[in-house]
């Protein structure tokens, strides 16, 4: 079972905290609650299977330098957010198309986004359909279950 997780960005940025720290890393860019909490999922279900997706930036792999603060999102096309063209180059730079099942911890903007670049993989999305805080609540239960990401898949895939 080859998996990927994909985690959304955040509007709240580690910028909004600390405005002068500069270049960061992508995992510690993205501070909202669900984004934090994506993260620790993914990293403690996939290992280094996982990436974020930025409105700006398209696929960033968690150790990617982010710039500075900016704000773009797929749900506001007047912020000119990445192109389908442009994250399904990535997608092949960055060899995603070798995962045969992609777990999606995002909002639903950019779980539409994903299945357009990933068009016939499999796709999971535990939270789909969940307002914000139960986005949260099943995210925390998940990392506090003992199962395995094999169980889990499976278990949403029925």
């Amino acid at each position: 079972m080859n998996v990927l997780c994909i985690v959304p960005c955040s509007s709240k940025k580690i910028w909004d905290k600390n405005p002068n720290i500069g270049a960061i890393k992508a995992r510690e860019a993205y501070i909202g609650p669900l984004s934090k909490k994506a993260i620790m999922f993914a990293e403690k279900f996939c290992n280094k299977s996982w990436i974020i997706l930025s409105a700006k930036y398209g696929f960033l792999n968690p150790d990617d330098i982010v710039l500075g603060p900016y704000n773009v999102t797929f749900s506001k096309e007047n912020t000119n957010p990445i192109t389908i063209d442009e994250l399904i180059k990535q997608a092949h730079e960055k060899g995603l198309y070798k995962y045969d099942i992609i777990v999606v911890l995002t909002g639903r903007e950019y779980a539409e986004v994903i299945r357009k670049v990933f068009p016939g993989k499999k796709i999971i999305e535990p939270l789909r359909g969940l307002k914000y805080g139960k986005k949260l609540r099943e995210l925390n239960r998940l990392l506090s279950s003992k199962e395995t990401l094999r169980e889990i898949i499976n278990e949403l895939s029925q």
